[in-house]
C-alpha cells in the first residue's frame, strides 16, 4: 500500500523515491544522535563510577575536613561511623575480625616531628633523656620525633590540647571502611611509599624520611596517586617511626571488645604500638598488625600522633 507521499507525487517514482530517502535519512540521523548521546552518558557514567574507585578496585580516597591543633599541627576528621577492624587472616591477637562504630574525631595527619617535640621539651621543662644526634633532630625538623616513652608521648599530647588515639581510632583512620591490607590499599610496600625494612639505624636524615614525603616515583607509576597516604590522607600509617596509642594490650581484646567506641582494657602492664617502623619487614605494616611494650620502653623506632575529641 502506497503512503500519503506517493499519492503526493503520483507515477513521479523518482519524486517520490527521493523523498523516501529523505526521510529515511532524517530518521537514521535521529537515531544516530540518540546513540550518541546514549554512549556520551555511558561514558560520564563509567567515569563516576571510576572516580569512585582506586586503581585496585577499592574504595577511593575519602574528601577530608582539616582543622590545625594548638601546635599547630595539621588534623583531618575521621568520620562517624563503622569500618571492620582485625584480621581473620593475622596473627592470632589481630583476630576475630569485627565491625566496630566510632563516633568522630580529629587526628593527626603526620607524625609529630622533631621540632614539634623540641619546643614541647622546652616549654614544659621535660626531662627527656638526651640523644647522641640531638644537633641532627634540630636540622631535620620534619623528621619525626622518636625514641619517647608511652609517657612521653602522652604528656606531649596533652600540652597540645589533645589525647593519644585509641588503638580502634588509629586503625579506622589507617584503614578506611573497605578492609585494606595497607593504608594505600593491597598492593605490598615498597620504598617509594613506605619506609622500612631500613635494618640498622643510621641517623634522623639517612635511617627516617620527613613525615610528609611518600608521594613521588614509583607511587605514581603504580597508579599510587596519593602515595602511601590513608583514604583520609594520614601520612606514614605504615613505617617510618612505629605509633604509641592509647590502649592497654591484651592479646585476646578484640574477643570481648565493645563494638561502639573501644578504648582498650582498663589495666595491664604494656601499651599497644602500631604502624611499624623503618626497621621492620612488610608483615608489621599491615593496617591490622599489633605490638606492644612497657609504657616507659623508648626506642628510635617509635613515634606517635596525637587525636582529638570533635566538640559539640
Amino acid at each position: 500500500m502506497l503512503d500519503d507521499r506517493a499519492l503526493l507525487f503520483g507515477r513521479n517514482s523518482h519524486a517520490w523515491l527521493l523523498s523516501a530517502a529523505l526521510s529515511r535519512f532524517h530518521m537514521l540521523k535521529r537515531t544516530h544522535a540518540c546513540l550518541v548521546a546514549l554512549f556520551l552518558f555511558c561514558l560520564v557514567d563509567a567515569g563516576l563510577a571510576a572516580a569512585a574507585m582506586s586503581e585496585d578496585g577499592q574504595q577511593a580516597d575519602a574528601p577530608v575536613e582539616r582543622t590545625k591543633g594548638k601546635d599547630g599541627a595539621p588534623m583531618i576528621l575521621i568520620p562517624t561511623g563503622p569500618f571492620l577492624m582485625g584480621s581473620n587472616d593475622g596473627l592470632p591477637n589481630e583476630k576475630p575480625e569485627h565491625r566496630v562504630t566510632l563516633d568522630a574525631y580529629y587526628i593527626d595527619q603526620f607524625e609529630i616531628t622533631a621540632s614539634h617535640f623540641q619546643k614541647f621539651v622546652e616549654s614544659a621543662g621535660r626531662n627527656v633523656p638526651p640523644r647522641s644526634d640531638d644537633d641532627a633532630v634540630r636540622s631535620q625538623r620534619d623528621f619525626p620525633a622518636v625514641g619517647m616513652s608511652w609517657t612521653d608521648a602522652a604528656a606531649y599530647c596533652k600540652w597540645a590540647g589533645r589525647r593519644l588515639p585509641t588503638e580502634a581510632e588509629w586503625e579506622k583512620a589507617a584503614r578506611g571502611t573497605d578492609g585494606r591490607r595497607y593504608p594505600w590499599g593491597d598492593m605490598q610496600p615498597f620504598v617509594d611509599i613506605a619506609n622500612y625494612n631500613r635494618g640498622v639505624w643510621v641517623s634522623e636524615a639517612i635511617t627516617l624520611v620527613p613525615v610528609g614525603s611518600g608521594l613521588e616515583g614509583m607511587s605514581v607509576r603504580h597508579g599510587l596517586t596519593n602515595g602511601g597516604r590513608s583514604p583520609y590522607g594520614l601520612s606514614h600509617m605504615a613505617g617510618n617511626a612505629a605509633e604509641w596509642v592509647g590502649d592497654w594490650y591484651t592479646r585476646e581484646y578484640y574477643a570481648q571488645s565493645p563494638d561502639r567506641n573501644p578504648a582498650g582494657p582498663a589495666t595491664g602492664e604494656k601499651r599497644v604500638l602500631r604502624g611499624g617502623s623503618w626497621a621492620d619487614l612488610p608483615i608489621a605494616l599491615r593496617v591490622t598488625a599489633r605490638f606492644s611494650a612497657e609504657p616507659d620502653f623508648e626506642d628510635r623506632t617509635i613515634g606517635f600522633r596525637c587525636a582529638a575529641d570533635v566538640q559539640r
